[in-house]
């Protein structure tokens, strides 16, 4: 997936208000930038050599420009707009890019489940049905040992949620598989977070034990392209 827009870079001034991003001109000035994570985004910026933001050109827009990417110090891209996750999920269905994920058709944003969710991929193979759901991780633990990413990154009810809806899924006899979709250059392996969400984590252990799959998927990252390459192990 090559990025729509040419990214230009920016030394970064703070991130607040969820959604705005000062960064410093050439001239001096500073400009305001959106945001595409309302998230906590835990240690994406402890280490920011610059950032990446493009221009929509769209006059209408309050703030036209959009935060894209960190770069840091230790030359990694982190992807800081989250919605990046499933188009990059999508694009490698389009083009089968990963025999765990095999499938004859698929379909975006079904309803499912008994606490009314929406599934964000639904595969079909022959009969089966296999419902993903897709996380997006850029959670970088560097005091946990190096190249360890987790999931979530703050307290995640809605996580929760969607791991007892795979987990019905799966008793209904389908396939239900959680997709860690890694948007960090710098993360090797994937891991649930139970430092930060306990219910969380025991939620992701009854899921395991019902049958439901866990893929761990990671983006190579420039500033034209991020694509998603391999599987990443997922240390349960």
């Amino acid at each position: 997936m090559f990025f729509e827009h040419q990214l230009q870079p920016a030394p970064l001034i703070k991130r607040y208000k969820r959604f705005l991003t000062d960064i410093s001109m050439e001239d001096g000035s500073i400009k305001t930038i959106h945001c595409p994570n309302t998230g906590s985004m835990r240690h994406c910026l402890d280490d920011v050599r610059q950032v990446w933001y493009w221009d929509s050109g769209n006059p209408k827009r309050k703030y036209p420009e959009t935060f894209e990417l960190v770069e840091t110090n230790q030359g990694h891209f982190i992807g800081v707009n989250t919605g990046r996750a499933n188009a990059l999920v999508k694009e490698a269905l389009e083009h089968n890019r990963f025999s765990e994920l095999a499938h004859d058709s698929f379909r975006s944003e079904v309803k499912y489940g008994s606490e009314n969710s929406r599934i964000d991929f639904l595969l079909t193979s022959g009969v089966q049905n296999i419902w993903v759901e897709v996380k997006s991780v850029t959670l970088h633990e560097a005091e946990m040992g190096s190249g360890r990413g987790y999931f979530p990154d703050a307290v995640s009810s809605r996580g929760t949620k969607h791991l007892r809806e795979l987990s019905e899924q799966v008793n209904n006899g389908d396939r239900a598989i959680l997709l860690f979709c890694v948007q960090h250059t710098g993360i090797e392996t994937v891991s649930v977070a139970e430092h930060i969400d306990p219910t969380y984590a025991e939620a992701f252990q009854e899921a395991l034990s019902v049958g439901v799959e866990v893929l761990a998927l990671a983006a190579d990252i420039s500033t034209s392209e991020i694509k998603l390459t391999r599987k990443l192990d997922v240390i349960t």
